[in-house]
């Protein structure tokens, strides 16, 4: 029998990073001189990624072998009856991401030594880098919604610090606050949906939620009539929507290529923006029950997948290339998990990472080689200058398209065949546009692939345009410095470059082949996600058909989904290498629908005249209502300078009219008077009065001395 997972390996998976992090950033303080803090900086925050890299993969082997954990640390809140907990759930789903998470991170922590060789900030850099691991992992092994929104705000959070990290490029700044407030919106939905679950079932640990689930699929919202699971589920896809930049909510995740090439690896590839496709696989048992949630998710998805894919066929600049690809895979994996196809989401969230991840690496190869000239109209030729760069981007390419053998075949064909089978409602308009977006991959992928890497080299002409530009004080448009400069020639990076792109060529080739029997169709993920197969049987029908991974290779090869594969990468091919004249002819032809895609169909035209727009309409009138007309006149003209001046005239009448000048100075000079005018009666000049008034005083004095005298 296997043995349970221990609390302390657990914790130390969790915080390595944490600690990691708090070293590195006091690392950067003044206590370290500037070498050494770098280096230091370093050094922690690798190793503390290490550590909870290695104790990930220890994890995943005992989860493997059934060992499963799900238990309360500590009581953190109790609300009357309520206690809310910090704990942990250990499960197939939570140690697949976990490793996921640690292996890419720490490979990406490497490959920044190099990258971030000549910045200032290194520390800092390095404490973001393994906050944001901390916060993932917070996210993934979390047993509670609480902990679940702690790590998803975390996330959010640490991304907008990561995509900003160059304080002084404007649009990088820019960048990191517009991911920040789209996820906002997002998140706005994800907490109300997590008050809908609080406020039906009084708990929020999973498997206590899970347990009140048919409770839940008869409840409806009072006064509403609407399903409560179905409310509680579409608004938890709106987080989704946010975090993983489906459309409409998609626009942040390109512009956040301002940042650091090793944040978009690590944060736009593998991690943050697969935190919504985790989150409905966990909550699967709550999706099944609501056929409308899952037909809003399978449609979202499609969306995506095709029209974003179609953006990335125009891009220039390298790095946005690769974020569309995300874009539209994020769209597979989401319709992979409107059709209940969870187990094959969750698996092409891990293929996709690893290739994906591989693929921005090397583009941050090839940016460092052009002088951080982005633009790949700019390049060409650049294969026989870095040949360990250009193999492991073909490994990239073939993955992410689908060839067989490569990572990305298993997974892709197993969503687009699971779509097929689904029954769910908007499942084939699903499919036909992910068989369309198919043919889109493969022409984006090697249309950047062969404008890059093969044809004439058009760095050359582009050195002497840029010198130009430099001598007329201009900048360089698409990159970030000022480009390659005649003499300078694009070469392979040093080995810290290199050998995270070959770590991560190995599983872009095998670990489909390897993993897609026991993983997807070997009850992997059986304890982890709950599928009615009666009312959605597509996982069923494919486990039916299936054999073994060589089996599906061969089968599959011979089907249209391949096919639409190859025509995409023969179609790029045929443009880019073999006639590029004619893609230059079809910009010019189809200028207009150029545009249309490559502003992304003007819906960051449309957030700014209408949101952002409505925001300042709206600011506009508050401000002119509220602050001049409200404030100003009302309040501060109305009752403040009224009631200061009404405030004065009283102040005035009981003060200095009535206190000072009439009981003052004017009542005691009447007090003078009046006692001038009694006195002056006994100042006679007779010698009488003047005895009377003695005698009377003298009887006074007397009268007065009495009391004192008889005690």
């Amino acid at each position: 029998m296997q043995e349970p997972l221990s609390v302390q390996l657990l914790l130390t998976v969790l915080l390595a990073p944490l600690a990691g992090a708090l070293l590195a950033g006091l690392s950067g303080t003044r206590f370290c001189n500037r070498i050494l803090g770098r280096n230091l900086a370093r050094a922690v925050a690798i190793a503390g990624v290490a550590i909870s890299c290695a104790c990930s993969l220890v994890v995943l082997h005992a989860v493997m072998a059934g060992a499963r954990f799900d238990g309360n640390l500590y009581t953190w809140m109790t609300l009357g009856r309520t206690q809310l907990g910090i704990g942990l759930l250990i499960d197939s789903l939570s140690a697949m991401m976990m490793a996921v998470v640690t292996v890419i991170s720490l490979l990406v922590h490497i490959y920044s030594i190099a990258y971030m060789e000549d910045e200032d900030s290194v520390p800092r850099f390095f404490a973001y880098l393994s906050l944001f691991t901390f916060s993932m992992l917070a996210l993934v092994m979390g047993n509670n919604v609480i902990q679940l929104f702690f790590g998803w705000e975390a996330v959010g959070v640490m991304s907008y610090l990561l995509i900003g990290f160059w304080l002084e490029k404007p649009p990088a700044v820019s960048a990191g606050l517009k991911a920040f407030l789209v996820n906002r919106i997002g998140d706005f939905g994800f907490i109300i949906g997590i008050g809908i679950l609080f406020a039906c079932t009084g708990t929020i640990h999973y498997q206590d939620i899970f347990n009140s689930r048919h409770q839940l699929a008869g409840a409806v919202l009072p006064g509403l009539g609407i399903s409560v699971v179905t409310a509680a589920c579409l608004f938890l896809f709106i987080g989704a929507i946010g975090k993983s930049a489906q459309f409409p909510l998609h626009v942040w995740l390109p512009d956040s290529m301002e940042g650091p090439t090793p944040v978009s690896a690590l944060i736009h590839a593998a991690t943050m923006v697969t935190a919504g496709i985790f989150m409905v696989s966990r909550l699967s048992p709550l999706y099944e029950l609501s056929d409308t949630a899952l037909s809003v998710i399978v449609i979202i998805g499609a969306i995506t997948a095709l029209f974003l894919g179609l953006s990335a066929m125009v891009q220039s600049d390298i790095k946005r290339v690769i974020a569309f690809s995300t874009l539209s895979q994020l769209g597979y994996m989401v319709t992979a998990l409107g059709a209940s196809a969870y187990s094959a989401g969750v698996f092409h969230l891990m293929t996709h990472a690893f290739f994906k991840a591989l693929l921005f690496l090397a583009a941050g190869s090839v940016i460092l080689a052009m002088y951080h000239d982005q633009d790949i109209h700019h390049m060409g030729g650049l294969g026989k200058h870095m040949p360990w760069t250009y193999a492991t981007m073909l490994v990239g390419s073939l993955a992410l398209v689908g060839a067989p053998f490569f990572a990305g075949f298993y997974s892709k064909e197993s969503i687009v065949a699971a779509v097929w089978a689904s029954t769910v409602t908007g499942s084939g308009f699903a499919a036909v546009a992910l068989m369309l977006g198919l043919f889109i991959t493969g022409f984006y992928t090697f249309r950047l692939f062969f404008l890059v890497f093969h044809g004439r080299e058009r760095f050359l002409r582009q050195q002497v345009i840029n010198q130009r530009m430099m001598a007329s004080g201009e900048t360089i448009e698409g990159g970030e410095g000022p480009g390659m400069m005649p003499g300078d020639r694009p070469e392979e990076q040093p080995w810290l470059i290199r050998l995270p792109l070959l770590v991560l060529a190995v599983p872009s080739v095998v670990i489909g082949f390897i993993a897609v029997g026991p993983w997807l169709f070997g009850g992997f993920f059986n304890d982890a996600i709950l599928v009615d197969h009666e009312r959605h049987p597509a996982m069923g029908i494919l486990s039916q058909h299936f054999q073994d991974a060589l089996q599906m290779t061969l089968y599959e090869m011979l089907s249209p989904t391949f096919i639409l594969v190859l025509a995409g990468v023969a179609a790029a091919w045929y443009l880019y290498a073999k006639r590029p004249v004619l893609a230059v002819r079809f910009r010019r032809k189809m200028r207009f629908l150029h545009r249309i895609l490559y502003e992304q169909y003007y819906i960051n035209q449309l957030y700014q005249k209408v949101v952002a727009g409505g925001a300042l309409c709206l600011g506009s009138v508050l401000w002119k209502w509220i602050e001049v007309r409200l404030i100003e006149e009302w309040i501060i003209g109305g009752l403040c300078i009224k009631g200061v001046k009404k405030f004065g005239h009283l102040v005035w009448k009981a003060g200095d009219v009535f206190v000072i000048d009439g009981f003052i100075v004017n009542g005691s000079a009447r007090l003078v008077a009046w006692t001038a005018s009694i006195v002056r009666h006994f100042q006679t000049g007779y010698i009488y009065h003047y005895i009377f008034v003695m005698i009377v005083g003298l009887l006074g004095l007397l009268f007065w001395m009495l009391p004192f005298a008889l005690r």
